[in-house]
């Protein structure tokens, strides 16, 4: 016997019944006689479990073992619950692992994603609790890869940087040891940093009229976090080098 629903309660907005598209639809309730359990081939170690015949979770091979699932035992509905809570768990986790693996996330990042695609905050908690413990998450290495990133890359300050690990959830000790440890590392001087922003900018900016060019490296510069002195100092000098040429 089966009990479906196609909404959930969405954790981002407020209890309110939404249709989420993203989520597992499983049923509400599960009973009956296994009928058969069928490894997906593009996911070894996943089994849809089908009972009287319809396919009604998924789940791995451990938990089929521990539960003693195989075709022909009879589940009542306290079993069908626990299936489904593996099966709920099992899909938040594979989910976020997908996530990871198409590029890195902080912890809190990873959870707002999961939830904001209506998986259940409990089951959410589970799935990073877990990826935490192997490993796939360390916040402090993602602050160390962003901070390089972004420093490198994009030429931001370090000030701009503790705002961007920020809002991604990193706890700021750790974000300021981090950034501190890959500036130490790359041996790298913010006032070089903001003059090589600078430079690269008014590459762009080239043929245009004067004042918008100072306008646009200016507010170039103030995204990418450096005090208004530093940026002021660094335009005279950059634009006063563009004269001479």
């Amino acid at each position: 016997m089966f009990s479906w629903t196609r909404t959930k309660p969405n954790a981002m907005t407020g209890g309110a019944d939404v249709a989420v598209p993203d989520a597992p639809h499983l049923p509400v309730s599960v009973s009956g006689t296994v009928t058969a359990l069928r490894e997906n081939p593009r996911k070894p170690g996943r089994y849809a479990v089908h009972v009287d015949g319809k396919s009604v979770a998924i789940v791995n091979a451990a938990y089929l073992h521990d539960a003693g699932l195989r075709a022909g035992k009879v589940i009542d509905e306290a079993a069908g619950d626990r299936l489904l809570i593996a099966a709920r768990k099992l899909e938040a986790f594979d989910r976020a692992a997908a996530a990871l693996g198409r590029r890195a996330r902080s912890a809190h990042e990873l959870e707002r994603w999961l939830l904001q695609r209506g998986f259940d905050r409990a089951d959410v908690a589970d799935a990073v609790q877990r990826l935490t413990e192997v490993g796939a998450i360390d916040d402090s290495q993602f602050a160390r890869a962003f901070a390089r990133s972004r420093a490198l890359g994009k030429g931001m300050s370090r000030r701009r940087l503790a705002q961007e690990l920020a809002r991604r959830g990193v706890d700021r000790r750790m974000a300021d040891a981090a950034i501190a440890e890959v500036l130490e590392e790359e041996s790298v001087d913010e006032r070089a940093l903001l003059e090589a922003a600078a430079r690269k900018k008014l590459a762009v900016l080239r043929g245009q009229e004067p004042e918008t060019v100072r306008k646009r490296l200016y507010g170039y510069l103030a995204r990418r976090g450096y005090d208004a002195s530093d940026i002021a100092a660094v335009i005279r000098t950059v634009l006063a080098e563009e004269r001479s040429r």
